[in-house]
């Protein structure tokens, strides 16, 4: 076991732990009332952009967390009570009111600092707010669920056939564990297992669900290379310490978010708005 968290780079058990305790967190929200899904995802941004301030603070680059975390609730809030036009309408007031903000501190480094403050919104709250459209018509828990299997089932095909058979790295200069093995394990177990929950869950045919699970693969693994540069920038090893076994909310999230948008417009376009 010590040899395999080696080759995974964490403590296998415990993350298998912490992420079945935060995947039943998400089913217990969509199963009460969907709107919970919208609160806690939001409740998420908070510590997520309080990682990222504090990571781009080590290379002097300053964001406000407060005002950048207040946006980023409202971002995805306004998703869930507005859709697709709340997203954009909140998205499009946050930018200039935190650019002003940004005005109080002068103008030393004003372009490095506004280009992270809207790098933030863009990263963390916008694509989080096409989750939350996910969720809201009435199959929307379904709709949900058929997008993080097909996340979690990518980055755990992707986990166990890199640690069993990685050799082939796709970037190692940005993530030395990510290989060519470990994409193809992504894609047998994400096609195989989110098709058939999909086929399932939203009663559509499983090449649907494999279409998804396909660009899934490619995001979730874009999404974490994303993430990997970001970290070897900064020069930070985990975004945060908040989730024993994986790290930060971010080391969590980064499939997660470069994924949803994507979902959005998949599931959207099979099943219907």
């Amino acid at each position: 076991m010590t040899d395999i968290n080696a080759r995974a780079g964490r403590n296998i058990p415990l993350a298998l732990t912490v992420g079945f305790s935060l995947l039943g967190l998400v089913i217990a929200s969509l199963s009460w009332n969907r709107m919970f899904f919208a609160i806690l995802v939001s409740i998420a941004m908070i510590p997520a952009v309080w990682e990222l301030s504090r990571a781009f603070a080590l290379k002097s680059i300053l964001i406000d967390p407060y005002t950048s975390a207040i946006a980023s609730v409202s971002i995805v809030m306004s998703s869930w009570f507005w859709g697709l036009s709340g997203l954009a309408i909140a998205a499009g007031i946050s930018i200039p009111v935190l650019l002003v903000i940004r005005l109080r501190s002068g103008v030393t480094s004003f372009v490095q600092d506004v280009t992270a403050t809207l790098f933030t919104l863009l990263y963390l709250p916008i694509p989080a707010g096409f989750a939350i459209l996910l969720a809201h018509p009435d199959n929307g828990r379904a709709r949900v669920m058929a997008f993080i299997a097909a996340v979690a089932l990518s980055d755990t095909g992707g986990l166990i056939a890199g640690v069993l058979f990685g050799k082939h790295r796709i970037a190692p200069t940005i993530s030395p564990k990510k290989s060519l093995e470990g994409v193809v394990g992504s894609l047998v177990l994400a096609i195989g297992g989110a098709g058939t929950l999909y086929m399932i869950w939203l009663d559509r045919p499983f090449w649907q669900g494999a279409v998804l699970a396909v660009v899934t693969v490619i995001t979730a693994t874009c999404g974490d290379l994303i993430e990997s540069a970001l970290k070897r920038d900064l020069g930070v090893k985990d975004m945060g310490a908040l989730l024993p076994g994986h790290g930060g909310i971010l080391d969590r999230l980064d499939s997660l978010l470069l994924t949803a948008p994507f979902a959005y417009i998949l599931i959207s376009h099979f099943v219907g708005l």
